[in-house]
């Protein structure tokens, strides 16, 4: 770290830092390198082809199916995986439990990044990507647009959690003094960031809405935004303990030894914490199948395939998380915390993609094109998360 930084006003030296952080480090030549480099300049190919001869060029889909892969990945299941930021923000915040406070900065990165290529990836499904401000203006759609509430929520969270993840910029650049004025913004914008969380997390499900004739009647329901809300608590907690699990291995030099000693602590909180919400998704669920009556749709390939979903990827997890927190073991969590995002990326397709149209004679499946730019988008977020955790201190204040 180049502390020249925090004693000199030139712009210069300023900028040579800046050389020096973009320069590589480590090996090149690693397994994920291998794997990832070719996927993303593919992709980059693809998105060529995209820009310049359409979506119907690199996708399946059709005037029919106009939401796929793209959007129902990248933006409707990117978006609930990255809820790990508000919920633990608001932990640490307003509830005012220290335990967590070693994985705020870490989260926090996480949701913003996650939300930043979710929220660029929205360009890639837009025939039209140059009318993406439209929503924001109201233009076409109006300010009582769910859409208009969705954009404007989402751009200022974004905004607040860069926000809330700036006092590490600050410190990694010396500024002490701007380090002091933005730490004295955190807990107001956490609140205002928790709250336009809230609010976009049910406001995705909202969408929906007006698609009744369109989603089948097992994913359909008037209470689909409160569901997606509750759905993204813990499918944030899950994904901290996924990416807590691997960051713990790939960047163990990097992580100090105290935290370490906390870490199996802080993965049994959240495992509490998922179960007990797993646990209420799957009671609101279960109350409105009984509710609606629909005993009798189980009888066809879309009732077991629902099922599959909520008691296979929702009830058996809650159970594992309870039963590894009650027995104190960690591999049952970790399963249960990958089953738990299988469980939530196969809702969200379902209510966006699989189940929508499902009336159809041809039904829409992702090409190889889509998949390969999901995969982009994927590995060049990480890609960026590590660039952050190798060179800022996320893990730790005194980096």
């Amino acid at each position: 770290m180049n502390k020249d930084v925090a004693i000199t006003g030139s712009f210069g030296n300023f900028f040579h830092f800046l050389i020096q952080e973009l320069k590589p480090r480590g090996p090149w030549l690693t397994p994920f390198n291998i794997i990832s480099i070719p996927v993303i300049l593919t992709g980059v190919v693809i998105l060529c082809f995209r820009f310049i001869y359409g979506l119907g060029s690199v996708t399946n889909l059709s005037q029919e199916t106009a939401w796929g892969l793209w959007m129902g990945f990248d933006v409707v299941t990117g978006v609930a995986l990255a809820g790990g930021a508000y919920v633990i923000t608001f932990v640490v915040y307003v509830m005012r439990v220290d335990k967590y406070h070693a994985i705020v900065r870490v989260t926090v990165l996480n949701g913003l990044l996650a939300y930043s290529f979710y929220g660029a990836a929205l360009l890639f499904d837009l025939g039209r990507p140059w009318n993406a401000p439209n929503p924001y203006i109201g233009n076409s759609f109006g300010f009582s647009s769910v859409l208009f509430l969705i954009c404007w929520h989402f751009l200022l969270y974004m905004v607040a959690e860069f926000v809330e993840f700036s006092p590490v910029i600050a410190e990694w650049l010396h500024w002490e003094k701007a380090k002091k004025v933005l730490k004295k913004l955190t807990l107001g914008t956490v609140i205002l960031g928790i709250t336009l969380s809230i609010l976009h997390q049910s406001g995705l499900g909202a969408l929906f809405l007006m698609a009744k004739p369109k989603i089948h009647p097992l994913w359909w329901s008037q209470f689909i935004p409160i569901l997606f809300f509750v759905s993204s608590i813990y499918a944030g907690l899950a994904m901290i303990i996924v990416e807590g699990t691997i960051s713990h291995r790939v960047f163990k030099r990097l992580i100090p030894p105290q935290h370490h000693h906390h870490f199996n602590d802080i993965m049994f909180g959240l495992a509490k914490g998922a179960a007990i919400t797993m646990f209420v998704y799957y009671f609101c669920k279960a109350l409105l199948f009984i509710h609606d009556k629909q005993w009798d749709m189980l009888n066809d390939g879309w009732g077991l395939w629902y099922l599959v979903e909520v008691i296979g990827f929702v009830l058996i997890p809650a159970l594992m998380f309870a039963f590894g927190f009650k027995h104190r073991s960690l591999n049952i969590i970790k399963i249960a915390a990958v089953m738990a995002l299988l469980g939530i990326i196969l809702n969200r397709l379902n209510v966006s993609v699989i189940s929508f149209n499902w009336y159809a004679d041809v039904h829409y499946f992702p090409s190889w094109q889509e998949i390969v730019v999901t995969l982009m988008v994927i590995f060049s977020e990480i890609w960026v998360f590590r660039w952050f955790v190798t060179r800022m201190p996320v893990f730790d204040s005194d980096h």
